[in-house]
């Protein structure tokens, strides 16, 4: 068992963070869940830390946008861990793919 209670879908790898007027080449880890609850898809993650991202957030949330080579997304940063990574959430549309259909969750037959 994974110690979810929801099945989740991800991305981890390199990213492009916009804050601001600044865009900064980054290494994200994101994952996300559709929530019945209120309808919408929740993502969520870390952003490895970076100096330069410090330096312009310092340590405040921020509204930002992200792109990855699967799609792009508005967001929010928040307070830093105690390891310097800020956690970034959003609402809607990830900056990730998702599956779509119950075929697209299906295992492949070879």
């Amino acid at each position: 068992m994974s110690g979810h209670d929801h099945d989740e879908d991800g991305y981890t790898g390199p990213a492009t963070l916009r804050l601001g007027e600044a865009e900064l080449a980054v290494e994200v880890e994101l994952r996300g869940h559709f929530q019945p609850i209120d309808g919408y898809y929740h993502w969520y993650g870390r952003i490895k830390a970076d100096q330069r991202l410090s330096e312009l957030a310092g340590g405040k949330k921020q509204k930002v946008e992200i792109r990855t080579p699967e799609g792009s997304a508005s967001g929010e940063i928040s307070d830093p861990d105690p390891w310097d990574r800020y956690r970034i959430t959003g609402v809607s549309r990830p900056p990730f793919s998702v599956p779509t259909s119950l075929e697209d969750l299906a295992p492949v037959e070879g």
